[in-house]
């Protein structure tokens, strides 16, 4: 077996197989790392029955950690699953760094990616789709490419169709979904692309996996239903920063009038399909019915979007009257249940279709007739949308769960990202996420030249703080006065919609440069055209805080507007401060700082993407230093040297644009 120090050394074989290769320590210590936590206990006494070997590691930007864990997991010959948070990591890892390794070792890499079930085609509900004499004629094209499609693709995975956009109504009508799977009665399961799939992963030592779908394996599994992947030894997440908020959906519950609506939809297409008319006209006024009462259901709630709690919509109508809604509802789908359960003898799917309608009906009643004196672990809220509505029970704290479900039923486990820490400190991860206090937590910094490539602004004293009426106007004036310094070339990432609009609207008349704003194209659009159009500005928020990857001048600048704290309006954070507050923490520097703090830093990291990238940070918020908290968030930023005057911004970018010629 290769040691790792003649893989990682200078003119080892990692250096050998990768073009530019540097070594570095951190990667090289990264990788000793999970390779002793892989490693199997030596003695008894090493070995704790139902309780894995956790590693926490912070690997910085250009770190190199997918290969810093990928070598030592094929090393230990276990079987391990790699979860990423993205399905561009997923897609990176499996199409690009895991030949790579294979390269290295100079051996097969048996490997596997998985999706999510919405990813990749089902053929029943294809071949359903297709022979609808109803088909319109703007879909007929599509149908003739995926017909061709369909002749030469191994896996069915819609990333395959670079044609097809994100947006398609296309694809949620004929790809996979755990509630429409009809399993061993399916027609079609013995060509089915995820039963092929799961029987490759079988034999596969390596398996990749985003997070959503490893917790939608972890519920089934905690449920007793089975399990979506096959056993594993070894678990390593990266971007593992995300996995309270992926936890709390899954281990949570969930109904919404879409997912009735789907299917109520799917119910009236079996029928015509496989009923004859006099049965058809038993079940389909029941699904007529049904859905007027999913209709009406939605109008009893308040016309504003968004998230909201429960229990004071209750109050406001009375229990009684909420009550006699959700028995309403609920006693519409019992009646369609058991014309469904008599349709069992009329074709394939019919108890599946029951089954989907006792699932939903169940999840109803737990969360909309909630007891809020013996349910104090769970949040109950709702999302009102525009055409929809959701209700939800999610866990407070997901520690637990992970201890007893997670951690207890692998032998070992790695939490990787390049932010985990805030403030120098691994206690919020560690908190959030049940690691005991001993685990070993380990931090790799950059290896990045920040304090010799970066310069980090933050204005001058008296600049509006973000509470103050002025800012706005403020902060748009600034950052176009930085924009003419960098000549566009800038990422600015917004904390709110509404900020980005207003920032959006004013630089639209004043700024010479190429203005791109996220929601006016897709994401890969806006991002193709931001590489492409060197000078061009791009505004964004949410998502595009993270996985933002522009190496070169076309980013040489990035704008934050204020830090990144949440709106504690979300029913969801406002339960998580409340128990910290109930058990004697503060919520404030216990639980919203570290979360700022960790999504700035994401931000931050778009900058330096590799080590010819340079470039400037500005954070347009006064309160790094004027208020006591922000010395963490400086703490927690690259070692960019700092400056509050703008000609030291026309210095530099004449140094660096001076350097590039």
């Amino acid at each position: 077996m290769m040691d790792l120090h003649d893989i990682f050394k200078a003119g080892g074989a990692l250096s050998e197989g990768l073009a530019n290769f540097e070594p570095r320590a951190g990667q090289r210590g990264m990788a000793e790392a999970v390779a002793a936590v892989l490693r199997p206990a030596a003695t008894s006494e090493e070995y704790t029955e139902g309780a894995a070997q956790v590693l926490v590691v912070e690997a910085e930007t250009g770190i190199g950690k997918t290969l810093a864990y990928l070598i030592p997991a094929v090393l230990s010959g276990k079987r391990v699953v790699v979860s990423t948070a993205t399905l561009n990591l997923q897609d990176q890892i499996i199409e690009k760094d895991i030949p790579l390794v294979a390269r290295i070792l100079g051996q097969d890499v048996p490997a596997l990616c998985l999706k999510g079930r919405q990813n990749y085609l089902c053929l029943y509900r294809w071949y359903q789709f297709r022979s609808n004499p109803q088909l319109s004629l703007f879909a007929e094209p599509w149908v003739a490419k995926i017909d061709t499609w369909l002749q030469h693709t191994a896996t069915g995975d819609r990333a395959e169709l670079d044609w097809l956009g994100e947006k398609s109504g296309l694809w949620p009508k004929v790809s996979c979904h755990s509630n429409q799977c009809l399993g061993g009665d399916c027609p079609e399961s013995t060509g089915c692309f995820i039963n092929q799939l799961r029987k490759q992963a079988g034999s596969c030592r390596l398996i990749v996996v985003n997070h959503h779908l490893f917790f939608s394996d972890l519920a089934l599994r905690k449920a007793g239903f089975g399990e979506v992947l096959p056993r594993y030894e070894a678990v390593i997440f990266d971007e593992a920063h995300h996995l309270e908020n992926v936890a709390s959906a899954f281990f949570g519950k969930s109904f919404s009038h879409y997912q009735l609506i789907d299917l109520l939809g799917d119910i009236e297409l079996q029928a015509k399909a496989d009923l004859l008319p006099a049965l058809a006209e038993r079940l389909l006024p029941l699904q007529s019915g049904l859905k007027q009462r999913a209709d009406a259901f939605m109008q009893i709630f308040p016309l504003h979007v968004g998230r909201f709690h429960l229990e004071p919509l209750i109050q406001e109508m009375s229990r009684d009257h909420w009550a006699e809604e959700i028995d309403l509802l609920s006693a519409g789908i019992a009646r369609l249940i058991d014309c469904l359960k008599g349709m069992d003898g009329q074709g394939e799917g019919w108890l599946h279709l029951a089954g989907r309608a006792h699932e939903l009906n169940c999840a109803l009643r737990e969360i909309a007739l909630f007891d809020g004196n013996n349910n104090q672990d769970h949040v109950y809220w709702y999302e009102k949308r525009e055409r929809s509505i959701a209700l939800s029970a999610t866990p407070i704290k997901v520690a637990e769960e992970l201890r007893q479900h997670l951690y207890a039923s692998v032998n070992a486990c790695v939490l990787t990202s390049a932010t985990l820490s805030s403030g120098g400190s691994f206690a919020y991860i560690k908190e959030r996420l049940g690691v005991e206090d001993a685990v070993e937590c380990l931090k790799y910094r950059s290896p990045f030249d920040y304090a010799g490539r970066t310069l980090l602004y933050i204005p001058e004293a008296g600049f509006p703080e973000p509470a103050a009426e002025e800012f706005s106007k403020s902060v748009c004036a600034r950052i176009l006065d930085i924009l003419r310094l960098s000549e566009g070339r800038a990422l600015i990432l917004c904390t709110s919609y509404k900020g980005m609009d207003t920032l959006a609207a004013f630089l639209d008349m004043r700024l010479d440069y190429p203005i791109l704003v996220q929601g006016t194209a897709s994401r890969n659009s806006l991002l193709k055209s931001f590489r492409e159009e060197t000078h061009s500005v791009l505004l964004a928020t949410a998502s595009f805080w993270e996985g933002v990857d522009v190496v070169g001048e076309a980013l040489s600048c990035v704008i934050i507007d204020k830090l990144p704290f949440e709106v504690p309006s979300d029913p969801v954070i406002q339960a998580r401060i409340a128990r910290i507050k109930d058990e004697g923490g503060n919520p404030f520097y216990d639980f919203q700082v570290p979360r700022a703090i960790l999504a700035l830093r994401q931000g931050v990291g778009r900058l330096i993407r590799s080590s010819a990238d340079r470039g400037l940070i500005a954070i347009m918020d006064v309160r790094l230093f004027t208020k006591g908290y922000g010395r963490a968030f400086l703490k927690s930023l690259p070692a960019s040297p700092v400056t509050r005057d703008l000609e030291d911004i026309t210095a530099f970018f004449q140094t660096v644009d001076t350097l590039a010629r």
